[in-house]
């Protein structure tokens, strides 16, 4: 069993489970003493009943943009610029340590980081990428500002490796420190990790990297394969500034194994409620982070679970990856509609397995069609649906019944299908 990082990885599943479930309502509970937003979060909430996931998805989603909200209501306020998700500050009042670094990330969003070695567990991922304590890593990530590359630096060092903080950019500089240092491990995105190669073989230079760990896009198996032509064995990590580590690719090749501290849910876009395995939602995580303890965090990703355990032995749960994102709301006749309102309306008839709106026409002239699965529909329902959709949303739609099963396994609650020429 290559490149495990510790026995957690092939722990029995069901010990895994109860080891998580007993330290999150203790986690939740100092969450709450901690974080002024967790606190308000879990308001009326006994922590101590908080011990399954049952009990775990009754809990509000935090979603980006009300961190975002929140941060920025606090900071004109001239109160924390956390908003009061972050359970340490920089002065060390809360804690006896305050946080090492403060990052900015887009929005902006702030994030602080603890003193945690390997705080957002990034070493698990490049141990499954084959790095190894004594490797030398060329760390291609912004040094500015944002945590992308101190994520792989922090996993980097705890394995023991050695790293080049290259940045972003200055590609010919780079390609001659490749040249004279000779690394044989890259970190970064893997857009940036072609253009070297790339660059490399334009100017007859044979790159040492053979291993790299990269984030932060899309890493598709076309460029999978067009690397390890090359030499590269390139594997994928899915990691957030708030989150940390949330899963990573293996040697087995089939989705991304979840890392040990973090609990998983795919929910409807737009709503709280998980849907079953295997169908596609929106990640929502809660990680047992006690400086940055954000609960029920909705990514705004898209992706799945996938069934059975992973080939390289590992025995956690796995993801298909990122499918795209989960923020679906459109602007019709101007005014917004959110996929929660989607689900407001499905909700009101328990008849209904699923349903999609579909918006088309061209701008200025939208059309809106819900499209619902369901085994029979009569006119009088159909026309209760109608209404519930104008009810909320204040718009017109047509109603269609669908046959069960038949609408995509995509994730979209709404789909945009106007023409915008």
């Amino acid at each position: 069993m290559p490149n495990h990082l510790d026995t957690l990885e092939t722990r029995d599943a069901t010990a895994r489970e109860a080891a998580l479930m007993a330290a999150l309502p203790q986690h939740l509970a100092q969450a709450a003493t901690r974080s002024a937003a967790v606190a308000e979060q879990l308001a009326g909430v006994d922590t101590t009943t908080i011990c399954n996931r049952a009990a775990l998805a009754t809990l509000p989603v935090i979603r980006k943009h009300e961190l975002l909200e929140r941060q920025k209501a606090s900071r004109a306020s001239g109160h924390d610029p956390f908003g009061g998700f972050s359970a340490i500050g920089w002065t060390g009042l809360q804690r006896a340590q305050g946080a090492r670094r403060v990052y900015q990330s887009p929005g902006p969003i702030y994030e602080p980081e603890g003193c945690a070695a390997d705080y957002w567990r990034s070493a698990r991922a490049m141990a499954a990428a084959g790095f190894a304590a004594g490797d030398l890593v060329h760390n291609t990530f912004s040094y500015h500002l944002t945590p992308g590359a101190w994520i792989m630096e922090a996993g980097a060092h705890a394995l023991g490796c050695t790293v080049i903080p290259a940045g972003v950019g200055n590609t010919e500089q780079q390609l001659a420190a490749i040249a004279d240092l000779r690394p044989h491990a890259y970190a970064g995105t893997p857009s940036f990790l072609r253009i070297l190669v790339e660059k490399a073989e334009e100017a007859g230079q044979k790159l040492t990297i053979t291993k790299a760990l990269v984030s932060g896009e899309a890493f598709p198996p076309s460029l999978r394969d067009w690397l390890a032509e090359r030499g590269i064995q390139a594997y994928q990590a899915y990691a957030t500034a708030d989150a940390g580590l949330i899963a990573y690719e293996t040697s087995a090749r089939e989705g991304l194994v979840l890392d040990e501290g973090i609990f998983l849910e795919i929910v409807r876009p737009g709503t709280g409620d998980p849907v079953p395995d295997g169908e596609v939602g929106e990640v929502v995580v809660t990680v047992l982070n006690p400086d940055y303890p954000l609960v029920r965090f909705g990514t705004g990703d898209l992706s799945a679970v996938l069934p059975g355990p992973c080939p390289s032995g590992r025995t956690n749960t796995r993801i298909k990856g990122w499918m795209g994102r989960a923020d679906q709301t459109t602007k019709v006749r101007g005014m917004f509609v959110h996929p929660g309102q989607v689900q407001d309306v499905l909700k009101r008839f328990p008849q209904l397995v699923k349903g999609r709106l579909v918006v088309s026409g061209e701008m200025a002239n939208d059309q809106m069609t819900l499209s619902v699965e369901c085994a029979t529909l009569d006119a009088n329902t159909e026309a209760a649906i109608g209404h519930a959709v104008r009810e909320v949303t204040k718009l017109r739609a047509d109603v269609v019944r669908v046959s069960v099963g038949s609408l995509p396994n995509d994730g979209k609650v709404i789909e945009d299908a106007r023409s915008y020429q």
